[in-house]
């Protein structure tokens, strides 16, 4: 998980730091044959190196670049204060770096540097090295206030997550209280989105089903209910509505390909155990449902699969 201390990576070639300059040609011929990749003005690696960071860690590596680049005192914030919180997002947070300016500064963008611009007497920061950074909660409703609701529950909950390494970046009481106080636009759905954050969705896919779950007028499930195997393992399913005895799952492909949730095993053993799992569930409960990505990107299927599954809804069938 990223965090404040270190960039992700340690073998960055800048321009700016060549003794002996730099064969234009030669580095445009490396960038066409797709060997490097620009990962800000002057700043390259090499595809390789590149191709194995999670996105996260690769947006907090262009954040980290332009900090060496801005002027003292920038506050990094959005997307960028994210990336260095290790704050997973939904989806790519793109080449641009996020900071905050006062209103009087302009919020034109330029170059790699996304400006937002504010009343800088409200905005809450933490120093980091010779700039700023907006504090987790900041971070969190600036997200909710700027993006989409699905987004800003997102980052919320991986924020909150109570089995987030070195734990949770703040409480769902504190998140709620900065919620009533923020102001500005997108504050309606910065506390709505406070309102439905948990600390118990394991993954972004998990709290993207969460909200899908809910647009489509289903029940509340609970959140990593516990039950004990006929071998006597205790396992923890993403969802689980008790009043029908049904259990849901978002079936991840990272469990089969992510070395680091592989832990040694092959991806074959890792959808054998996964098998195994569903099987054991499947003779102490009435009801496994199972998804994936495409499903949550087109509701209808979704629906589709719970209500012939036997759970209600209080909403039609969803169109295209």
């Amino acid at each position: 998980m990223t965090n404040l201390l270190e960039p992700p990576l340690d073998r960055v070639y800048r321009r700016r730091e060549s003794i002996d300059g730099v064969n234009e040609r030669r580095l445009a011929r490396r960038i066409e044959r797709g060997e490097l990749i620009r990962v800000a003005p002057g700043s390259f690696v090499t595809s390789s190196t590149w191709s194995v960071l999670k996105p996260i860690d690769q947006h907090a590596q262009r954040v980290w670049e332009a900090a060496s680049r801005t002027s003292r005192g920038t506050v990094f914030s959005h997307a960028a204060a994210c990336a260095l919180w290790g704050i997973d997002m939904l989806g790519d947070a793109g080449d641009r770096v996020d900071v905050s300016v006062e209103r009087t500064s302009g919020g034109r963008t330029t170059g790699n540097l996304r400006r937002h611009t504010r009343d800088m007497a409200r905005v809450q920061v933490t120093a980091w090295g010779d700039h700023w950074i907006t504090t987790p909660g900041q971070t969190i409703l600036d997200m909710a206030a700027a993006h989409s609701f699905t987004m800003g529950v997102v980052v919320a909950d991986r924020a909150l997550w109570s089995r987030r390494t070195g734990g949770p970046l703040l409480s769902l009481g504190e998140l709620r209280a900065g919620a009533d106080e923020y102001r500005g636009r997108g504050e309606v759905r910065a506390r709505r989105m406070a309102e439905f954050a948990s600390a118990d969705s394991d993954s972004v896919r998990e709290s993207q089903s969460r909200i899908v779950i809910d647009a489509l007028g289903f029940p509340s499930p609970e959140l990593q209910h516990p039950f004990v195997l006929p071998d006597g393992r205790i396992v923890r399913t993403d969802f689980f509505w008790q009043e029908w005895d049904h259990v849901g799952e978002f079936d991840g492909v990272g469990k089969y390909i992510d070395a680091a949730i592989l832990r040694g095993r092959t991806p074959a053993q890792a959808l054998i155990e996964e098998k195994d799992r569903e099987d054991a569930l499947r003779r102490i409960v009435r009801r496994v449902s199972r998804w994936r990505t495409p499903q949550l990107q087109r509701p209808a299927q979704l629906w589709d699969i719970l209500t012939r599954a036997g759970l209600p809804s209080v909403m039609p069938r969803p169109g295209r």
